[in-house]
Order: C-alpha cells, then structure tokens, then sequence
C-alpha cells in the first residue's frame, strides 16, 4: 500500500472466483420515490385547478345575472304607491293574472311556441340548401344574414311603409286579384305581420349556426344516401335532422328566447301593442306597467313570470326534441 493512501481509496486490481455471482445477486438500486405528502399536495392542486378557473365566470354570472334576478324576484312581493316597499305577498301576480291584457299577452305566447317550428324550419332548409351547394350558395349566405344586424326600429319602419294598406304589397295582391289585406290594422292578422317580420330579420343568425353544425355532419352518410336514390326530403329527415339534433335543440330555445324578449323594437314601431291590444306579448307588457303606469313592482311581477315561461318552454322544448331523436 502506498504511503499516505486511505484504504478506501484502493480498489482491488484482481477479482477473485464468485465476485461476479455477488455482484449479479445484490439488490438493483430503486429510483427515488416522491414522498406521499407532495403526491397529496399535487393531486389536490390539480383538483382545484378547473374550480379556480371557472371561479372568475362564476362570480360575473352570480353578480350580474343572479343576483340582480334575485333582487327582481324579491321586488316583485312588495308593492307600488302607497304601498312602496311594504311586503303584499302575491298580490302583484293575483293583478296580474286577472288583467285581460297579460292574459292576451301569454295567449300570444302560446301562438309564438306553434309557429315556432315554422320559425326554425326556414333557417334550417335555407342552410340545407347552401350546404348541398346550390348555385349561388355563397351570395345567399351573406344576403341571410344581413337583416340580422339591422336594428328593430330600421327593420319596423321598412315593413311598416311595405304593410301599408295602400303600401306596395297590397298593390301585388291587388295585381293577382287577392285584394288588400289590412296587415297591421286587423287584430286576427297583426301579430302574424310582427312574428313574420321578426322571423325574416332575425333567422340570419340561426342560419350561421345550422351552418357551423353541417360542419360536424359526416358527408359519407350524404354521399351514400345519394347513391341510394334517396330524394332530398328522405335526406333531409333520415340523414340531417338525426344529425344535427343537438343543434336543432340549441336554435329551438334560442329562437323562442328571441321571440320572446326581443320583440319590443318591432312592436312599438309596427303596431304599439295595437290594435286593440291584439300584438301584446309579456316583454311590452313590462314595458307599459314601467314605463307609462310606473309601476315597477307589478312590472317585476310580469318579469319573473315571463322568465318563468322561458324556463318552462325551453325544458319542454328540449324534452320532446330528445325523446323524438332517441325515437328516430
């Protein structure tokens, strides 16, 4: 041994018989493990990731929507005049059933859910027909959609010149021997004017999303219905209406929450509730309680019942479209 050397330091230079068995039999070295207190601590983290990400949305929602729809609610038991403040129970909703007027407003509702499908059935078939690709599909969809970024008020005074009594489409149907047709003073004929109207100026939108759900529709199964033979209305309904139900959902409620809240622009416009209080519908209805009686607390009262109405329209909505899709 060299002076000064430790014996730790010195390897042996030859291996003797068995030396190569001893090292093959000791035990292989196991990667380091992370301890189970930082295991906990990552899974926990990435637990409450997704929460801390939604958390900002969540509070906009609660403080901008619930809250101010909470507010409304609680208002809506307390009453106006001389009773400002004061609680009345259900007071406001007792007026407000027995008033002819909110009673011809929800039977306009009722009107608005049967020509819903008539509603959502236009921007389906147009949006069909640019799909397949007709002959000028490209200029169709931006004249579809223009009437959607027009304002109500526009919208409402071209129609009211059109559907004049001597305005131009009395002059056609007086042309093919129909005669006029008192569009916006007959109180049978009134609310289909402003539901036609709204339809046409607002059915661009509804169209871009039957658009952005062809997208997903697998065009092998066009493909082989076309080479089936089969004509366009047994593509239509045994090919897209299966394959677009979800969509068909999403513009079915959103269609009827426009029907009824988006409304106001044309009806104080086109008809002012008129005639005869025939065109009211539960959004101008909240309009006059507010703005010409000033009173608020019946118009929350209206407010909560109509919020009511869309809740139940569009769960119901939604019920029978998934009970048809899981039927077809």
């Amino acid at each position: 041994m060299p002076s000064g050397g430790s014996p730790s330091s010195v390897r042996p230079a030859v291996v003797g018989p068995g030396a190569e068995e001893a090292v093959a039999e000791a035990p292989a070295r196991r990667p380091a493990r992370s301890s189970p207190r930082r295991s906990r601590r990552g899974s926990r983290a990435e637990r409450l990731a997704p929460f801390v990400l939604v958390a900002p949305a969540v509070l906009i929602i609660v403080a901008l929507r619930l809250w101010p729809l909470a507010l409304g609610v609680n208002f809506s038991f307390t009453g106006d005049g001389d009773r400002n403040g004061t609680s009345v129970g259900l007071d406001n909703y007792l007026t407000l059933f027995g008033d002819p007027l909110f009673r011809t407003a929800l039977r306009n509702v009722g009107l608005l859910v049967l020509l819903l499908p008539v509603a959502v059935a236009i921007p389906g078939l147009l949006a069909t027909f640019i799909y397949l690709r007709v002959p000028g599909h490209r200029i169709y969809r931006g004249v579809y959609f223009f009437p959607a970024v027009l304002s109500p008020v526009i919208v409402g005074a071209i129609f009211n010149l059109l559907l004049a009594y001597d305005g131009p489409v009395n002059a056609v149907l007086g042309v093919v021997g129909l005669g006029p047709v008192d569009w916006l003073g007959d109180p049978d004929v009134a609310i289909f004017a402003v539901v036609g109207v709204h339809v046409w100026a607002t059915f661009g939108m509804a169209l871009v999303v039957f658009l952005a759900g062809f997208s997903t529709l697998d065009r092998s199964l066009l493909d082989a219905a076309r080479v089936d033979g089969a004509s366009l209305p047994q593509t239509v309904w045994h090919v897209i209406v299966p394959g677009l139900t979800r969509t068909i959902q999403f513009v079915f409620v959103t269609t009827m929450i426009g029907m009824l809240t988006s409304m106001f622009g044309l009806l104080y416009v086109m008809t002012n509730g008129g005639p005869e209080a025939s065109t009211y519908l539960p959004e101008y209805y909240i309009w006059v309680q507010q703005g010409q009686f000033n009173q608020p607390a019946l118009a929350s009262a209206a407010s909560t019942a109509l919020f009511l109405i869309m809740l139940v329209v569009g769960l119901a909505q939604v019920a029978v479209l998934r009970r048809a899709g899981r039927e077809g």
